[in-house]
């Protein structure tokens, strides 16, 4: 530990700017499986607990497009349950792959065509 380590920024939420509102606050809920903490649609703003960090979905009426320099990573109890509910909603995805590092991994787009990661540790790696 260093001195400045009590100076560091916790990270509280990752936000996702979008002219989809509504079809990512679904998406991010029913497919991915993030619970809702706040939801006001006449602002367009939505609010995910994603474990210890929070996702953000502003809505707005201009967007950039989606980028390839980022992904969301999110680690899944269940990958396969996670991989049933999109495939439940017509989504072609594929088995889990199993990543050199050990864990497995599905690599899949949002609405918006931003890269979402979703992977697990075999239960005796689990971190």
């Amino acid at each position: 530990m260093t001195a400045l380590d009590h100076l560091a920024p916790t990270l509280f939420a990752v936000e996702i700017r979008t002219t989809r509102w509504a079809d990512l606050v679904a998406w991010y809920r029913e497919l991915v499986g993030l619970k809702v903490l706040l939801r006001v649609e006449d602002d367009r703003y939505a609010l995910f607990a994603a474990g210890p960090a929070r996702l953000a979905i502003l809505g707005r009426d201009v967007t950039d497009p989606a980028s390839r320099r980022w992904s969301l990573g999110f680690e899944a109890t269940d990958l396969d349950a996670v991989r049933e509910r999109f495939v439940s909603a017509g989504g072609d995805v594929p088995p889990p792959a199993l990543h050199p590092e050990g864990f497995r991994e599905l690599v899949v787009a949002d609405p918006d065509g931003n890269r979402i990661r979703l992977f697990a540790w075999p239960d005796d790696q689990h971190r």
